[in-house]
Protein backbone atom coordinates (compact mmCIF):
# COMPACT_ATOMS: atom_id res chain seq x y z
CA UNK A 1 0.00 0.00 0.00
CA UNK A 2 1.12 3.27 -0.46
CA UNK A 3 0.08 6.49 0.32
CA UNK A 4 -0.48 9.51 -2.69
CA UNK A 5 -0.42 13.30 -2.21
CA UNK A 6 -1.79 15.43 -4.92
CA UNK A 7 0.59 17.70 -3.56
CA UNK A 8 0.33 20.85 -6.07
CA UNK A 9 -2.55 22.67 -3.97
CA UNK A 10 -2.45 20.14 -0.57
CA UNK A 11 -2.13 22.69 2.36
CA UNK A 12 1.31 22.75 4.23
CA UNK A 13 -0.83 21.79 7.41
CA UNK A 14 -1.90 18.89 5.12
CA UNK A 15 1.88 17.48 4.17
CA UNK A 16 3.01 17.93 7.79
CA UNK A 17 0.24 15.56 8.93
CA UNK A 18 1.26 12.97 6.39
CA UNK A 19 4.34 12.91 7.12
CA UNK A 20 4.25 12.00 10.83
CA UNK A 21 1.20 9.40 9.65
CA UNK A 22 3.76 8.05 7.10
CA UNK A 23 6.63 7.65 9.90
CA UNK A 24 4.58 6.28 12.51
CA UNK A 25 2.52 3.75 10.49
CA UNK A 26 5.76 2.49 8.64
CA UNK A 27 3.86 3.71 5.05
CA UNK A 28 5.39 4.59 1.64
CA UNK A 29 4.57 8.09 1.15
CA UNK A 30 4.71 10.04 -2.68
CA UNK A 31 3.65 13.52 -2.98
CA UNK A 32 2.99 14.21 -6.90
CA UNK A 33 3.50 17.84 -7.71
CA UNK A 34 4.83 20.03 -11.18
CA UNK A 35 6.99 21.86 -8.84
CA UNK A 36 10.38 21.40 -6.43
CA UNK A 37 8.64 19.86 -3.16
CA UNK A 38 10.84 19.79 0.02
CA UNK A 39 10.17 16.41 2.03
CA UNK A 40 11.52 15.04 5.20
CA UNK A 41 14.32 12.66 5.01
CA UNK A 42 12.91 9.32 5.26
CA UNK A 43 13.12 6.16 3.57
CA UNK A 44 9.02 6.40 3.34
CA UNK A 45 8.75 8.99 1.75
CA UNK A 46 9.39 10.77 -1.76
CA UNK A 47 8.72 13.45 -4.04
CA UNK A 48 7.82 12.94 -7.70
CA UNK A 49 8.41 16.29 -9.66
CA UNK A 50 6.24 16.14 -12.95
CA UNK A 51 6.19 18.33 -16.04
CA UNK A 52 4.25 21.32 -15.38
CA UNK A 53 0.45 21.67 -17.37
CA UNK A 54 -2.91 21.09 -16.57
CA UNK A 55 -3.68 17.61 -14.96
CA UNK A 56 -0.11 16.15 -15.70
CA UNK A 57 0.33 15.62 -11.39
CA UNK A 58 -3.43 14.28 -11.37
CA UNK A 59 -2.26 11.68 -14.69
CA UNK A 60 0.57 10.64 -13.01
CA UNK A 61 -1.03 9.69 -9.77
CA UNK A 62 -4.05 8.14 -11.51
CA UNK A 63 -1.85 5.71 -13.98
CA UNK A 64 0.57 4.69 -10.69
CA UNK A 65 -2.05 4.20 -7.60
CA UNK A 66 -3.88 0.34 -7.61
CA UNK A 67 -6.56 -0.83 -5.42
CA UNK A 68 -5.73 -0.80 -1.65
CA UNK A 69 -3.85 2.34 -2.43
CA UNK A 70 -4.86 5.46 -0.22
CA UNK A 71 -4.97 9.18 -1.91
CA UNK A 72 -5.50 12.64 -0.46
CA UNK A 73 -6.73 15.22 -3.21
CA UNK A 74 -9.14 17.78 -3.80
CA UNK A 75 -9.06 16.95 -7.28
CA UNK A 76 -12.49 16.06 -7.89
CA UNK A 77 -12.37 14.19 -11.40
CA UNK A 78 -8.80 12.70 -10.20
CA UNK A 79 -11.01 11.29 -7.21
CA UNK A 80 -13.43 9.64 -9.96
CA UNK A 81 -10.67 7.43 -11.39
CA UNK A 82 -8.85 7.00 -7.92
CA UNK A 83 -12.51 5.53 -6.43
CA UNK A 84 -13.46 3.62 -9.76
CA UNK A 85 -9.88 1.85 -9.59
CA UNK A 86 -10.24 1.01 -5.92
CA UNK A 87 -8.24 3.51 -4.48
CA UNK A 88 -9.62 5.17 -0.64
CA UNK A 89 -9.50 9.02 -1.75
CA UNK A 90 -10.14 11.62 1.38
CA UNK A 91 -9.74 15.33 0.90
CA UNK A 92 -7.41 17.84 2.66
CA UNK A 93 -10.39 18.59 4.75
CA UNK A 94 -11.01 15.08 5.94
CA UNK A 95 -14.36 13.79 3.72
CA UNK A 96 -14.43 10.56 1.80
CA UNK A 97 -15.04 10.27 -1.70
CA UNK A 98 -16.84 7.03 -2.31
CA UNK A 99 -18.46 5.34 -4.88
CA UNK A 100 -21.77 6.43 -3.08
CA UNK A 101 -20.62 10.13 -3.37
CA UNK A 102 -18.54 10.77 -6.34
CA UNK A 103 -21.14 11.36 -8.95
CA UNK A 104 -22.77 14.19 -6.52
CA UNK A 105 -19.60 15.34 -6.12
CA UNK A 106 -18.78 15.66 -9.95
CA UNK A 107 -22.33 16.67 -10.82
CA UNK A 108 -22.13 19.93 -8.49
CA UNK A 109 -18.01 20.77 -9.42
CA UNK A 110 -19.28 20.38 -13.25
CA UNK A 111 -22.40 22.92 -12.52
CA UNK A 112 -20.29 25.11 -10.52
CA UNK A 113 -17.26 25.03 -13.48
CA UNK A 114 -20.45 25.84 -15.57
CA UNK A 115 -21.86 28.95 -13.81
CA UNK A 116 -17.74 30.29 -13.04
CA UNK A 117 -17.45 29.94 -17.33
CA UNK A 118 -20.61 32.28 -17.89
CA UNK A 119 -19.26 34.97 -15.83
CA UNK A 120 -20.77 34.35 -12.36
CA UNK A 121 -18.47 34.52 -9.07
CA UNK A 122 -19.18 31.63 -7.15
CA UNK A 123 -16.79 32.39 -3.93
CA UNK A 124 -13.74 30.23 -3.95
CA UNK A 125 -13.14 27.11 -1.01
CA UNK A 126 -13.38 28.98 2.50
CA UNK A 127 -10.47 28.95 4.18
CA UNK A 128 -8.60 26.02 5.77
CA UNK A 129 -9.25 26.31 9.45
CA UNK A 130 -7.73 24.53 12.32
CA UNK A 131 -11.22 22.33 12.39
CA UNK A 132 -10.49 21.26 8.81
CA UNK A 133 -7.07 20.33 10.17
CA UNK A 134 -8.36 18.13 12.92
CA UNK A 135 -10.86 16.78 10.68
CA UNK A 136 -8.08 15.50 8.13
CA UNK A 137 -5.59 14.27 10.76
CA UNK A 138 -8.62 11.66 11.91
CA UNK A 139 -10.01 10.80 8.66
CA UNK A 140 -6.35 9.78 7.84
CA UNK A 141 -5.48 7.90 10.70
CA UNK A 142 -9.04 5.65 10.48
CA UNK A 143 -8.35 5.40 6.65
CA UNK A 144 -4.20 4.24 6.89
CA UNK A 145 -5.18 2.27 9.92
CA UNK A 146 -8.13 0.48 8.09
CA UNK A 147 -6.05 0.30 5.22
CA UNK A 148 -2.64 -1.28 5.87
CA UNK A 149 -5.06 -3.73 8.52
CA UNK A 150 -6.26 -5.00 4.69
CA UNK A 151 -3.26 -5.37 4.00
Amino acid sequence: MKLWIDADAAPRDVKEIVFRAAERLRVETVLVANQRMPVPTSALISAVRVDGGPDVADQHIAANAVAGDVAVTQDIPLAAILVANGVIVIDPRGAEFTEENIGERLSIRDFMEKLRSTGVDTGGPAPYTAKDKQSFAGALDRTLTKATRAR
